[in-house]
């Protein structure tokens, strides 16, 4: 295997044209530079230099090498400069996956602070919910995915080859329509009080937990309305057309008009992290974005 050190060391001496002048330029010992180039000579297989007296003379083999070594050497270079630039986040690339409520009041908030910190890192954003953003993650096909899971939920180990960095706890609130005769109700109401309502339902996450919720407190919800859209839900809601159970990070995502929450009881909460595997944690960039979304996280009133 030919070594760029001794590349480096075979340039000086064809353009000194000795050992001894070549350790100066490169700041060695001239049995130094003797060493390497039989290093060299025995990694290639064929004599590189002849001695003319005094001087030194390149082969054939020399000279064909010393002619990419140029080349070689510039590449590696650039090479180091680059990896050092993305080492430094001077640089750098992290593709990012979020579910919809996640991507309009954490990431925001995360992305525009890290562009203010390291504005070479360029971040790309896709909308997946999990489980398909993990599966997206474990694929290649990003570095970071934004996913949640509710407490006391089955399959917590889902996530065990991954790295988990915990950003919040989001709690569950019931949205009843203003005129509702529970949308005033101080503290918490329990959701078996919600049981002969009409129910709009959220994305099929969302939507099982709900069930398994209510299920729970005793009835199975009537869900007239189904959909993975926030807005619309609250619309509906608004609307006067039925009651929904929205994460917080959700309604506070959206402007909910016409539409009031109500504390539940028993409390549900999911939690909300941020993944990646182990190998990306180590890049400069990914546990750059990981900082950001995890102070974002913090920040959010659904955190509190």
């Amino acid at each position: 295997m030919i070594e760029a050190r001794h590349l480096r060391v075979l340039r000086a001496v064809a353009s000194t044209g000795s050992f001894s002048a070549a350790g100066r330029e490169l700041g060695c010992t001239q049995p130094a530079v003797s060493q390497q180039m039989k290093a060299l000579e025995a990694s290639v297989g064929t004599p590189l230099l002849v001695r003319t007296g005094r001087e030194m003379r390149l082969t054939q083999a020399g000279e064909a090498l010393v002619r990419h070594a140029a080349g070689i050497i510039a590449g590696l270079t650039a090479a180091e400069e680059e990896v050092a630039a993305i080492a430094g986040l001077r640089a750098g690339r992290v593709r990012l996956v979020s579910f919809p409520s996640g991507s309009s009041t954490l990431v925001p908030t995360a992305l525009a602070a890290l562009r203010a910190a390291h504005p070479g890192t360029r971040v790309s954003l896709e909308e997946a919910e999990p489980p398909k953003s993990v599966e997206l993650l474990r694929e290649g096909d990003c570095d970071v995915a934004l996913a949640f899971r509710y407490e006391g939920a089955a399959g917590a180990e889902e996530w065990d080859d991954l790295v988990v960095r915990p950003l919040l706890t989001d709690r569950l609130v019931a949205l009843v329509p203003e005129g509702h005769r529970l949308a005033r109700t101080e503290g918490a109401v329990a959701i078996g009080e919600l049981a002969r309502e009409s129910w709009i339902a959220g994305c099929p996450r969302c939507r099982g937990q709900l069930v398994e919720v209510c299920e729970g407190a005793g009835f199975t919800p009537r869900i007239d309305f189904a959909t993975d859209d926030y807005p619309a839900v609250v619309g509906l809601v608004g609307a006067g057309l039925g009651v929904a159970v929205l994460p917080q990070l959700a309604v506070e995502s959206v402007r909910p008009r016409g539409a009031r929450t109500v504390a539940l009881e028993p409390a549900v909460r999911r939690e909300i992290v941020a993944l990646t595997l182990p190998d990306l944690a180590q890049v400069p960039a990914v546990t750059a974005t990981l900082e950001e979304l995890a102070r974002a996280g913090a920040r959010q009133p659904a955190a509190r």
